[in-house]
């Protein structure tokens, strides 16, 4: 089913493939918490979008291990607080919880049955992961509201560690220093001291939900004009160290523009060429997780007429 959000996109909002973000590293940079969550003109689309996933998917949505109610909670207050500070009016507190302006019923903020944390993933255009360290895993995945998957699916990662969720990523596997950086990352992440970064994929068609692996969206490339047919995927991601309960919540926002969509960038033509050539200078096995090692020709010549 074609769930595309935005049917007419604007120029892309981040565009990491400009040569500012190198692939396969972890490129991080300090967060200023004013910009914690994007808010834009599709909140409204991607929350209903949340609703109409979870009532198909919702156990493949959300999942959360024993313990984590309470830096669920933790989480929810924090996002409140930080919406009501900076989108007022867009979000207002009332008797029944949080209330969005556009949407019928308020996310509720008390006793209810739906956990803390969907309840703050049901607020923003973020996904929210809950990372949480312990003596036999070390960080792992403890709890989540999910809905826009990029090429994984919830099921496989929850309760995993960081070298078995990264196990597909080339460079990032167990042993490697990317993997050694990213756990004493995590381990020395300071309350004051959020950060972010970029990463970027390409797919078949504007779907927020896209559980499929790499390998497989490959295949689903036809003949003819590539640009036309291709999104261009881009994660903003951040990584906030919970004061009470010591656990890191990683935020996911997804931007998903087609690639014609930069001639309406201002900076079209170096756009273009400098993704063309972070598409050249992908190995064998970066250009295979990405799925694209069969149109990366295609790709390039796209790009290079743009």
């Amino acid at each position: 089913m074609d769930t595309t959000v935005n049917a007419a996109p604007a120029a892309p909002t981040h565009t990491p493939y400009d040569g500012s973000a190198q692939p396969f590293t972890i490129g991080l940079q300090q967060l200023d918490l004013r910009d914690w969550i994007e808010i834009d003109d599709d909140l409204l689309p991607y929350l209903a979008e949340k609703d109409r996933l979870f009532g198909m998917y919702g156990d493949r949505i959300f999942v959360e291990e024993a313990g984590t109610r309470e830096s669920q909670r933790e989480v929810f207050e924090l996002i409140a607080e930080h919406l009501l500070g900076h989108y007022p009016s867009i979000y207002t507190r009332t008797d029944d919880g949080i209330a969005i302006s556009g949407r019928d019923k308020p996310v509720p903020a008390g006793d209810a049955d739906i956990p803390f944390l969907h309840r703050a993933a049901s607020l923003v255009q973020e996904d929210l992961v809950l990372m949480r360290k312990d003596e036999q895993r070390g960080w792992h995945l403890a709890a989540a509201s999910l809905s826009f998957p990029s090429s994984w699916t919830l099921l496989e990662k929850f309760g995993r560690s960081m070298d078995e969720i990264h196990a597909p990523v080339p460079d990032f596997g167990a042993g490697t220093r990317n993997a050694g950086l990213i756990t004493r990352m995590f381990d020395n992440l300071r309350l004051d001291r959020p950060v972010w970064r970029m990463n970027w994929s390409l797919q078949p068609d504007g779907n927020l939900y896209h559980p499929l692996a790499s390998h497989q969206k490959g295949a689903l490339y036809a003949e003819g004009d590539i640009a036309a047919q291709s999104f261009v995927r881009v994660e903003r991601q951040t990584l906030r160290k919970l004061p009470s309960s010591g656990d890191i919540l990683f935020t996911i926002r997804i931007h998903l523009n087609p690639i014609n969509a930069l001639k309406k960038h201002p900076q079209c033509r170096s756009l273009a060429e400098a993704f063309a050539r972070q598409l050249e200078a992908l190995n064998p096995a970066q250009l295979h997780y990405k799925g694209i090692m069969s149109i990366r020709e295609r790709l390039i010549e796209a790009l290079e007429r743009l």
